[in-house]
């Protein structure tokens, strides 16, 4: 289960501490500083050696850790893009893979998985089940866009979570920005949640304001005006079916959850969203087990999973990150399903994004 340590930064990471939480944090903001020194000395050394690849590139990323809907948004850009003929590939670290290599490897080419999801992570292996295109992992991006590109013609590589990743020049930044939990106290790690300061912003060519349809409205769109960022673009994260994974691959349902008694099963660094969906669905989730980001699950927690499901008479209800490590396990037929989500945007919106990140591209192609 999750850490109560992660449990306790998080609880720190707010605007407003007590009193008693201050001696707590106080070490964590000397802590800060230090981070945030190393990562300005990072960022001026790669200003000079950073490298231009020979791919058109549009990175998607954050300023803050934790989910802001990166891998599902990376997955709706590439989609759009290869459903107007462009050739396109996506490109990820590959977080959270076992025995990874330095060098660049196939994750999945036309829907076909060449690498499980404990050697490839587990959003390539999730993004490999909706994207027909190659996808591609590497520590290095650069190393996986040449490798594809050695493989045929691309006319974009999409890289997901590499906002950070200023070791490559990128044509396009696209930074998202989560409308309930914004940018947090502010303060870059340990102190808060910020990956780098809030001038980092100046980067990006647009700035996404994530929205769940039943989220609560945050500080997001405040904090991102404070920085002159006065014209946000919108998008909406919503769940679009359920999924079940059987012989032939993933078999999508309607959302029939209603009055369902549900267990809610998450390996997120945010998961009280997903499960307010579930709800909002009108599910009875009458468990919420919530594991490590990223978690690798063993047969003792598919065990207990499936019992806590058993005894409560109830669904299996995960995310699609996780459905890619739990359905080699023998859960009971029709008990395992997750929650796809898809990326809304108005229509004018929408092209606008689309225009930015295939420039000429799209034009050649239409």
């Amino acid at each position: 289960m999750r850490g109560s340590f992660a449990v306790l930064i998080e609880s720190l990471w707010g605007k407003r501490l007590d009193w008693y939480q201050w001696p707590l944090w106080a070490p964590l903001a000397a802590a800060s500083a230090i981070y945030g020194a190393a990562i300005q000395c990072r960022a001026a050394w790669w200003s000079i050696a950073a490298r231009h690849a020979s791919v058109r590139t549009v990175a998607i990323g954050n300023l803050t850790v934790g989910g802001n809907g990166k891998t599902p948004f990376t997955l709706f850009l590439a989609s759009r893009l290869a459903d107007r003929g462009l050739r396109v590939a996506i490109v990820s670290r590959g977080y959270g893979a076992k025995h990874r290599k330095d060098g660049a490897r196939l994750a999945a080419d036309g829907g076909e998985l060449m690498l499980g999801p404990d050697e490839a992570g587990d959003e390539p292996a999730m993004m490999a089940k909706s994207f027909r295109g190659p996808i591609a992992i590497a520590r290095r991006r650069i190393d996986a866009i040449e490798m594809l590109a050695k493989r045929g013609p691309l006319d974009l590589v999409v890289l997901d979570d590499a906002f950070q990743h200023l070791r490559l020049r990128r044509d396009v930044d696209l930074l998202l920005v989560n409308a309930e939990r914004g940018l947090g106290n502010g303060w870059m790690l340990p102190a808060g949640p910020m990956r780098e300061r809030v001038g980092a912003a100046s980067r990006a060519d647009a700035v996404l304001l994530m929205i769940t349809e039943d989220g609560p409205a945050g500080p997001g769109v405040a904090q991102i005006a404070e920085l002159g960022r006065e014209h946000l673009i919108p998008a909406m994260l919503r769940p679009s079916a359920l999924v079940k994974p059987d012989a032939a691959g993933w078999r999508h349902s309607d959302l029939a959850l209603a009055g369902r008694r549900v267990i809610a099963v998450a390996g997120l660094a945010n998961p009280c969203s997903f499960f307010r969906m579930l709800r909002r669905l009108g599910a009875e989730v009458v468990t919420e087990l919530v594991y490590r980001d990223h978690h690798r699950y063993t047969e003792a927690d598919a065990h207990a999973i499936g019992e806590t499901a058993r005894a409560a008479s109830a669904l299996i209800v995960t995310t699609e990150k996780d459905l890619v490590k739990l359905e080699r396990f023998p859960f009971a037929p029709d008990s395992l399903y997750a929650l796809r989500l898809e990326v809304v945007m108005d229509e004018a919106d929408e092209a606008r994004v689309l225009a930015m990140a295939a420039g000429a591209e799209m034009a050649i192609r239409t």
